[in-house]
């Protein structure tokens, strides 16, 4: 193998978010699932770490305060992950919880009903308020591209997420509908570059 593509290899691994998002969690499973990314940098001393760990916002605490990696950061899905269901005020509590108890970056999911029923305005403001409950830690906004129905509405979400303050955009939770598929995620890249291009601000995806 070339030396470029095991430059390739890592950089790659270096961006994954290692998730633990399973109805089973608990205390002891996170601390486990922790404890493996701690020992990896003395097995594999070579290779990267990962770019976070990613629980659920009732495990900030437990991930952030037991990570020995400096570089690892602590991730967490928020606002009614997976589908965004659900009260306002919960997502925003939800959210500051997490932030108080160690999340770097914050991961929510726009709410797909919002698009498909054409109240952008609903859908930005909460992004907004949620950017700037994150103050300069990550916000990414899962689009949730399955549920969208169409291309030209993938776009839409893209640009209203990106728009109210999102500094990622992501595909799909992986759960509940069908997830990530290339040309929805053609359709973000080439959403990202023209806003880019138009604003001066890049997006990551």
């Amino acid at each position: 193998r070339r030396s470029s593509d095991l430059d390739l290899l890592k950089k790659i691994y270096s961006c994954i978010d290692l998730t633990t998002l399973k109805p089973t969690d608990n205390e002891d499973t996170v601390l486990a699932f922790v404890e493996k990314v701690n020992q990896l940098e003395d097995k594999y001393p070579d290779l990267p770490s990962v770019e976070s760990i990613c629980p659920w916002p009732l495990y900030a605490k437990t991930v952030s305060s037991s990570l020995e990696v400096e570089s690892v950061k602590t991730c967490c899905v928020s606002g009614g992950f997976p589908s965004s269901q659900t009260f306002f005020e919960v997502k925003i509590a939800e959210t500051s919880l997490a932030l108080h108890d160690g999340a770097d970056e914050i991961d929510i999911v726009q709410n797909a009903g919002h698009i498909l029923n054409s109240d952008y305005e609903t859908l930005s403001d909460e992004i907004d308020e949620l950017k700037s409950l994150c103050a300069d830690k990550t916000l990414k906004v899962i689009l949730e591209t399955g549920a969208l129905g169409s291309l030209d509405n993938v776009k839409k979400a893209a640009l209203i997420a990106m728009y109210s303050g999102a500094d990622f955009i992501k595909t799909s939770t992986g759960k509940e509908v069908p997830g990530a598929d290339p040309e929805s995620f053609c359709v973000m890249c080439k959403t990202v570059r023209e806003y880019a291009d138009e604003t001066g601000r890049k997006v990551g995806v």
